[in-house]
């Protein structure tokens, strides 16, 4: 049984020198403003001078990919606020799901490794804490800083799309809209839990972060996957599609959970530091 004041000591102690850390906070604090400011600001500059007719700017190409009631939505819309529409509310939904694994593994991968690094692994194995407890402790203390950039990332990215085509939209706010709203509170923590599990295991048994960072990007190939899924066409994420997804990454966490007590190793990671 998991004690949730024993929970509550590793994600204290973590958190506390996750502050302290800022070769861990620095990019948590610049990569999101990327996504949520400056590709915003270019996709909005870089329409400026686009001409009324859709298919003297290519538009038309783009629109073959879309499926109908994407189509139908932008029928009666000048090419660049198609342009700005299908970019910063569609092809822009799965890019963002970077930022909650960016910061997640970035974290996670900090968690027993980092501990390898600053000579501390000994005394928290040493301790009366069971494995669930650990793990989750530190999955946790991975999570809520993943989450918390996540969704203010998502709020500043809102406030510039809508800031700067308020009146190119005729007073109409293009955010917060159902599948973004589905995709930052549902989707992006079930990707950030799932990540953190499966990075928190590598981390254990990795030498040192960098080592516990470089296996755990191959976990960006699945988001990869729907990004391409997305910008082709195949698969065009809606409400009830990121519902599902949630939905189903939340039963795949509680799985991922529980096979990482089973697997976790304590006695192996004692050996390493023999």
């Amino acid at each position: 049984m998991i004690r949730v004041q024993k929970v509550a000591l590793v994600f204290s102690k973590d958190w506390l020198e996750l502050r302290r850390n800022w070769q861990v906070l620095f990019p948590l604090l610049v990569i999101p403003r990327v996504f949520s400011i400056l590709l915003p600001l270019m996709v909005i500059g870089s329409t400026v001078s686009v001409p009324a007719n859709a298919s003297s700017y290519g538009l038309q190409t783009l629109l073959k990919t879309l499926p109908i009631h994407v189509k139908d939505e932008i029928a009666d819309m000048t090419a660049r606020q198609a342009i700005i529409y299908i970019v910063s509310v569609f092809l822009f939904a799965p890019i963002f799901l970077v930022i909650p694994i960016m910061a997640s593994t970035i974290i996670a991968s900090d968690s027993f490794a980092g501990e390898k690094e600053r000579r501390t692994v000994e005394a928290l194995l040493a301790t009366p804490l069971s494995d669930g407890e650990m793990l989750l402790g530190k999955m946790l203390v991975s999570l809520a800083p993943a989450v918390t950039v996540t969704v203010a990332a998502f709020l500043v990215y809102s406030a510039v799309i809508d800031h700067f085509t308020l009146q190119l939209f005729g007073g109409g706010l293009l955010f917060p809209n159902d599948t973004w709203l589905m995709l930052i509170f549902m989707l992006a923590p079930a990707l950030a839990f799932a990540d953190i599990a499966l990075t928190v295991l590598i981390s254990a048994r990795a030498k040192g972060v960098r080592e516990a960072q470089q296996i755990s990007a191959l976990l960006l190939l699945p988001l990869i996957g729907i990004v391409v899924g997305q910008v082709s066409g195949a698969m065009l994420l809606d409400p009830w599609l990121v519902i599902l997804m949630a939905t189903a990454l939340m039963a795949i966490d509680v799985v991922l959970f529980l096979a990482s007590i089973k697997t976790f190793g304590r006695a192996h990671m004692l050996a390493q530091l023999t």
